[in-house]
């Protein structure tokens, strides 16, 4: 099977993003591993599948598969890159894109200036939504990693997240912390676990361990879920730059029951065909 694809990134959070409106295209978890392979295949942290909808007040349906083949809910990088590819493809015509994901509903638009906006819905905190193993909700939970406590709140923005305040974002222990948080039992789904440094009350520093994934450039929903928990230790102002290892994101939040607004670039890297 010849599948034509287009590379793209979102601050370095990287995606092969595929067609599969014009082309007829089924994958298993094998295929998608082999694709991700940086050596082997095309290399990407994550696949995104555009398909037609399956209502008819949505343009696209949109789906995120991990670098390890499984499939998630949700992902802000990709959304941005999404906006662009179907905008740049003539899928769509109109700045505004309406999308279908595991999660639910996304609006997505493309600025002027051609920064795409993502509305990434309310945040989730109640525990057994996220999911997250928790008798009650709460602004930061203990949690126990080789019988030492961490401190972390857990936020759900369509995938599961966990954030830890740190001092120092370029010495936090994410290689190890990252995977020993992102599988553990207190997270049945595995989460994302962000390590968040904090300058000042509009503007922090942010590393992302994803699940399925590890360490990546940018995380669209961690950045997301890092204002949301720094929003709800009452650390942080209501618009907040993010500045991850790809670059910047602007992220704003009002509060509790309010959609979560994303906004930044979306790159193509270039067009290509593979045999599958």
């Amino acid at each position: 099977m010849l599948v034509r694809f287009t590379k793209m990134h979102g601050l370095g959070n990287d995606f092969m993003v595929i067609d599969a409106i014009s082309q007829r295209i089924r994958f298993n978890a094998d295929q998608v591993r082999q694709l991700a392979d940086r050596n082997r295949g095309v290399g990407f942290d994550q696949l995104l599948l555009v398909e037609p909808p399956t209502r008819p007040e949505m343009d696209f349906r949109y789906r995120i598969y991990n670098a390890d083949g499984s499939e998630v809910e949700h992902c802000g990088n990709g959304a941005r890159c999404f906006a662009r590819f179907v905008r740049d493809k003539k899928l769509v015509m109109r700045d505004r894109i309406a999308v279908e994901t595991a999660r639910g509903e996304a609006m997505l638009t493309i600025r002027a200036d051609q920064q795409v906006e993502v509305d990434m819905g309310a945040p989730e905190l109640v525990p057994a939504q996220i999911p997250f193993v928790a008798d009650e909700k709460a602004a930061i939970y203990d949690v126990e990693v080789d019988g030492q406590p961490v401190e972390l709140s857990a936020v759900s923005m369509g995938n599961p997240h966990g954030v830890l305040l740190v001092d120092d974002v370029d010495r936090a222990p994410v290689s190890t912390l990252g995977p020993a948080l992102e599988c553990h039992p207190r997270f049945p789904k595995k989460a994302n676990i962000g390590f968040m440094q904090i300058e000042s009350r509009s503007e922090v520093r942010l590393r992302v361990f994803e699940r399925g994934a590890g360490e990546t450039q940018a995380c669209g929903t961690g950045a997301c879920a890092a204002v949301v928990a720094g929003r709800l230790r009452g650390l942080l102002d209501e618009r907040v730059l993010v500045h991850l290892p790809g670059g910047d994101l602007e992220i704003c939040w009002a509060g509790e029951g309010q959609p979560v607004m994303m906004t930044g670039p979306a790159t193509t890297v270039f067009e290509g065909q593979i045999y599958l």
